[in-house]
């Protein structure tokens, strides 16, 4: 409506414009005209003026009755506006009603279902007073009919209740022991029959492709003189050439009554080396003295460890074992000085190495890693001496410094039960390591050592409950254990023969395998008068 308004005001306002000006237009060519024309003029501008009155009156009356037309026209939009805008209110109002009455519904269903809930929570939360109170009655009532019948069961057994669950759980230790025995004896004998065979054939090939001599050293060298003069001269003015060569050297020298023989003994085997090999350059130079015994000395100790590097050569070359630290190399070598049981450590690691090839290729594992293995599974022993520890730590050690493989270093790890063999290659090296030190005459002990072994064996069966007597037998391979039978039956023998297995293989250290036997005999005497 405003749109128009303006609009009529603006008409108005040019046709005032309009008569005023043609008024003043009029009025100059009045003053200006001649005064001849002025009656002419004047009628003209009356003329005039009442065209443009009756124009103005005629324009005035279109722009109102414009005016009226638009201003009918905007009455009408406003209205439909209106009613257009009510309409759209009042569903939209609606709507909101229907859904507030939607909600209103929903939620007051779901305040009955709680209020049912709540009324059925509450009914089974009585039910179920009711039946605990039910349940304590009715245990009370079995706890005392349940002790009526346990005074009754005592009083027919005339067993108490301590006395009757001895007496079952020993019924059951039994049953137990039977079964587990039962279990054992076939669980082992499934194992023999699959294993042994196989074994055997292994074990057999392995020997048979590598029949290596077998030698034993002792501490002492024996050293051959050309005559008992030289006895003298070894000897030397008031025994210094004799304090020298055993402080140069670190031996002792036995001269005794033997004729044309002298003794050099030494628990270290490089030391006794060097001795002898100065003694004897020395017999055979004849000059016998302070200064040219160091001389010689010294040149038996350069020939000692060239003899080292190349038995540590050798070593490799004959096992085939490639790519080994110049370092490992001469401790390979100090092996041949080293002996285990009087059995010669390098010649054992070769030959552990050649069998642990054989079994290797039978077995599908890798033969270079298997001799690899084998040659370097005891060259902890060439430090003994010289770092504190066992020679497995020691290898271990050693070879983790020249970066040796993990596997290889596994296996030197588990050769001795140190740790528990987790590859293949562990159990090989170890099967090969007792095949060489089982052979017969391959290792000996000194007679206190055998002593005490076979004493720590039979300590160790007689610790056992039940066990009446026990004999070790054939050096220390068998060992008879008489049980008593009243404590120790058929089926607790086979659980017993392992435990005592099972404490020799982790509290002794052996050559090859100990047989355990059980013997168990019953005897009933009586006389006739």
């Amino acid at each position: 409506m405003m749109p128009n308004v303006n609009f009529i005001v603006a008409i108005i306002l040019c046709l005032a414009a309009l008569i005023i000006g043609v008024a003043v237009g009029g009025f100059i060519c009045y003053r200006k005209g001649v005064t001849s024309g002025i009656e002419q003029r004047k009628q003209q501008a009356e003329a005039a003026i009442g065209s443009a009155e009756k124009e103005a009156a005629r324009i005035l009356e279109d722009a109102k009755k414009e005016a009226d037309s638009r201003m009918k026209n905007a009455l009408v939009e406003a209205k439909d506006e209106i009613y257009k805008l009510r309409s759209e209110a009042e569903k939209e109002i609606k709507d909101r009603r229907s859904e507030i009455g939607r909600q209103e519904r929903r939620i007051q269903q779901k305040e009955e279902n709680l209020d049912k809930k709540n009324d059925n929570l509450d009914r089974k939360e009585e039910s179920l007073k009711q039946k605990i109170k039910n349940a304590e009655k009715k245990l009370a009532e079995a706890e005392e009919i349940r002790a009526n019948q346990m005074q009754e069961l005592e009083r027919i057994s005339e067993f108490s209740k301590e006395q009757a669950k001895e007496y079952i759980l020993n019924s059951l230790e039994d049953e137990l022991i039977h079964e587990k025995a039962v279990k054992v004896s076939n669980y082992e004998q499934q194992l023999k029959d699959e294993c042994e065979e196989k074994a055997r054939s292994y074990v057999s090939l392995a020997i048979a492709k590598c029949a290596a001599d077998q030698v034993s050293e002792s501490a002492v060298s024996v050293i051959t003189l050309p005559n008992d003069e030289m006895k003298g001269r070894i000897i030397g003015r008031e025994g210094r050439n004799i304090r020298t060569l055993e402080t140069l050297t670190g031996v002792d020298i036995i001269i005794d009554d033997t004729p044309e023989a002298i003794a050099l003994s030494c628990f270290d085997h490089v030391r006794r080396e060097v001795a002898r090999i100065a003694l004897e350059k020395l017999i055979a130079d004849g000059r016998i003295h302070p200064t040219k015994i160091e001389e010689m000395v010294e040149k038996a100790r350069r020939e000692v460890e060239h003899r080292i590097r190349q038995e540590g050569e050798r070593a490799v070359l004959e096992t085939n074992v490639h790519g080994v630290n110049n370092e490992l190399v001469k401790l390979l070598g100090r092996l041949f000085y080293r002996t285990s049981y009087r059995q010669n450590v390098l010649a054992h690691s070769i030959e552990v190495a050649k069998l642990c090839g054989v079994l290797a290729s039978e077995l599908g594992v890798d033969a270079n890693s298997a001799r690899r293995a084998g040659l370097l599974h005891d060259i902890g022993k060439a430090l003994t001496a010289e770092i504190e520890g066992s020679h497995v730590q020691i290898g271990v050690d050693v070879c983790r410094k020249y970066n040796e493989n993990s596997e290889i270093i596994h296996a030197i790890e588990a050769h001795h039960n140190d740790v528990e063999p987790k590859t293949a290659l562990a159990c090989i090296v170890q099967a090969a390591d007792a095949i060489s030190a089982a052979r017969p005459a391959a290792r000996s002990e000194n007679y206190e050592n055998y002593i005490k072994r076979l004493q720590k064996l039979e300590s160790i069966c007689s610790s056992y409950e039940g066990v009446e007597k026990c004999y070790a037998l054939q050096a220390g391979r068998e060992i008879r254990v008489m049980v008593v039978p009243d404590v120790i039956n058929d089926e607790k023998m086979v659980l017993v023969a392992r435990q005592i297995a099972k404490q020799i293989e982790a509290e002794m250290e052996y050559p090859g395998q100990i047989k355990v036997n059980l013997i168990r005999e019953s005897r009933v005497v009586d006389y006739a008068k």
